[in-house]
């Protein structure tokens, strides 16, 4: 589930369940829970103060998303995370990210194309500072929100998804190597050429942008992981 699904549907019903989802799915994305770390139900009900009812249904939401695993007889954990698996996500986000990035083009009207450009709008608009997690949070939920808005026309709910849920893993990896990441490259112009190009129905050098935007960002990260965190590379 992507973070602006989560928001709306907090917004709408802010059920315990609810609450609890995203207090879970914070602490995995911020490293709180370790990667790995086995999730005792009972232990974790008395700490977040919580029944045990709504913490299986949060539980379910985030097994469903790929943020914890969980195995007959051994019950839950935070799902691990390699290299690979990151290399593994950005592959699958750049396949299937251009693909509904074409179908939102073919499908989506005059709504679609004044909400990109609203989008672009905000995420050109706000400012990061790499020393500053507030401020590379607030970006972040902008970005995402930018490019779900390009594929939300696409008319395809399983494909919306399963890209929020790459996205959901994506942002993971940024955030437990924020050391990592000390220097944020300027992608105004990359956004700005990919709204452009998708508002002007130029499907192709759209979804050409997208792609390499995406192959160009986990590239940066990889080599900054290597460079600050070298055994993890093997």
């Amino acid at each position: 589930m992507s973070a602006i699904d989560l928001t709306a549907r907090l917004a709408g019903k802010p059920t315990i369940a609810g609450q609890t989802e995203l207090r879970l799915r914070r602490d995995i994305l911020t490293g709180v829970l370790a990667p790995g770390a086995k999730l005792n139900l009972d232990k974790l009900r008395e700490t977040m103060d919580v029944g045990l009812s709504p913490l299986r249904e949060a539980v379910t939401r985030l097994v469903s998303d790929g943020l914890i695993e969980v195995e007959t007889h051994r019950g839950y954990s935070v799902a691990p995370i390699s290299i690979a698996n990151l290399k593994e996500v950005s592959a699958l986000r750049s396949e299937l990210e251009p693909f509904a990035l074409r179908h939102s083009i073919a499908r989506g009207g005059l709504d679609w194309e004044a909400a990109v450009m609203a989008a672009l709008y905000r995420v050109n608009k706000i400012e990061r500072d790499p020393d500053d997690p507030a401020s590379r949070a607030t970006w972040e939920a902008a970005n995402n929100a930018f490019h779900h808005t390009l594929i939300s026309a696409c008319e395809m709910p399983l494909l919306l998804k399963i890209h929020g849920a790459l996205v959901t893993m994506n942002d993971r990896y940024r955030n437990l190597y924020s050391d990592a990441v000390t220097v944020q490259r300027d992608v105004v112009e990359e956004h700005t050429a990919l709204a452009t190009a998708a508002v002007e129905r130029r499907a192709d050098a759209a979804a050409e942008i997208l792609k390499a935007h995406i192959d160009r960002s986990v590239v940066i990260l990889l080599d900054m992981i290597a460079r600050t965190h070298p055994d993890e590379m093997r």
